[in-house]
């Protein structure tokens, strides 16, 4: 009889109150903010320890100016050893929950491969968003391979040149309706001091080589069409970002030849897991030529694009065409929950079209993953590091002030 009683204590599930607690605390801890910390908090606690931190909110938008300086020393695949300098400031014009953060940026890179780099660049956004404007000048001094037209071109039988490039694009876009601007610009690139520094090869183009020991400029009006529901444009954690380029180069601006060409750029951020702060980010680029033919070392080509950030896992130059097809995603996470240290996972693809016709030859894939340390807390700049891998045993370091893309 006794042992046809069941035992109250096994026919009972056991809660596992210790588990139960810890586990709400985990959920608790996640969900309670920390403050965000920057290098210049790490500085502070280091150099100042007994004074206060000067807080902040970071949501908070004021028309103060927030600075980033960086001086550096770095490694790539186009420069080799370099030293850097480079710095951005950001800030808003407008207080309102939809005023975009402006930003001015500006380096000087000078390699071991004597080449001297100096970008200025800015877009600044008016009160109420009324007006968009984008400034690209960029002064650079190469030695710098180049390796054929196409997808079906040796990395192991680059050709070196030597040049000098000026680039000046001035761009005003004017609202049409929230987020959606259209615009002119005025776009001119001249390249001189071009000579050939190796013996003439077989991936000197039969175009390269009436360039060899000339001058290029080109020059004329170009047409702007964008989307951009983003916030902050230095490190995007929201929004849609569609940009339409129509180029026109025309002798009757000073241009040496008459060409066109098409860029779309297509960009989207979308955060994943939903309020993890981690970010799922897509960008898409098409760079044609619709007619004519551009000088050689304006053609669509591998970290050329007005950043010079596709293509990460290649060297800069590595492939060329009269076309390009672009596609990358990245995956942003935080490492520290105060958000100082960061990672990144990315995959790229890219395809050139052959020679200088519209045939398009072999797709190339690249992939990597990349750190990121949080320089200014207010403007939400990273010091972005990333290695890429490429095919034929492609691989380099790629560093960026502010997200690739």
């Amino acid at each position: 009889m006794k042992d046809s009683i069941p035992n109250v204590k096994d026919s009972i599930p056991i809660v596992d109150t210790v588990k139960k607690v810890d586990t709400v605390k985990e959920v608790i801890w996640k969900m309670t903010p920390v403050p965000e910390k920057d290098m210049g908090n790490v500085w502070h606690s280091i150099f100042r320890p007994h004074s206060p931190i000067e807080g902040g909110n970071t949501e908070v938008r004021d028309t103060r100016v927030h600075l980033t300086l960086l001086p550096a020393g770095g490694y790539t695949l186009q420069t080799g050893t370099a030293a850097i300098i480079s710095g951005n400031a950001a800030f808003y014009t407008d207080r309102s929950p939809n005023g975009k953060m402006s930003n001015i940026s500006s380096s000087v890179t000078y390699s071991q491969y004597q080449q001297w780099i100096v970008p200025f660049t800015s877009n600044i956004w008016t009160k109420g968003n009324k007006f968009n404007i984008i400034t690209d000048i960029r002064y650079i001094k190469y030695p710098s391979s180049i390796y054929g037209l196409g997808g079906r071109t040796d990395p192991n039988k680059g050709y070196t040149i030597n040049f000098s490039n000026l680039k000046f694009h001035q761009t005003i876009m004017k609202s049409l309706s929230e987020d959606m601007y259209v615009g002119v610009g005025y776009f001119y690139d001249k390249f001189w001091d071009i000579k050939g520094l190796d013996k003439v090869s077989r991936q000197t183009t039969a175009q390269m080589k009436k360039e060899l020991g000339k001058q290029e400029v080109a020059s004329g009006l170009a047409m702007r069409f964008s989307y951009d529901s983003r916030l902050n444009q230095i490190n995007p954690k929201q929004g849609t970002y569609y940009n339409i380029t129509y180029r026109s180069s025309d002798k009757a601006w000073g241009s040496d030849s008459t060409w066109n060409s098409l860029t779309i750029d297509a960009r989207s951020y979308v955060e994943f897991p939903k309020r993890s702060r981690n970010v799922l980010a897509f960008w898409m680029l098409d760079w044609m030529t619709t007619n004519g033919v551009p000088p050689y070392l304006l053609l669509p080509s591998t970290g050329w694009d007005d950043q010079y950030n596709t293509g990460r896992g290649y060297i800069q130059g590595r492939f060329r065409g009269k076309n390009m097809l672009y596609f990358e995603s990245e995956y942003r996470f935080r490492i520290s929950r105060n958000g100082l240290i960061g990672g990144v996972g990315f995959i790229n693809i890219q395809n050139f079209s052959s020679d200088l016709s519209q045939q398009y030859a072999r797709i190339f894939p690249g992939y990597g993953g990349g750190i990121r340390i949080k320089l200014n807390k207010y403007s939400d700049t990273n010091l972005c590091l990333d290695y890429g891998f490429g095919q034929n045993g492609s691989r380099g370091l790629f560093v960026n002030l502010g997200e690739v893309f």
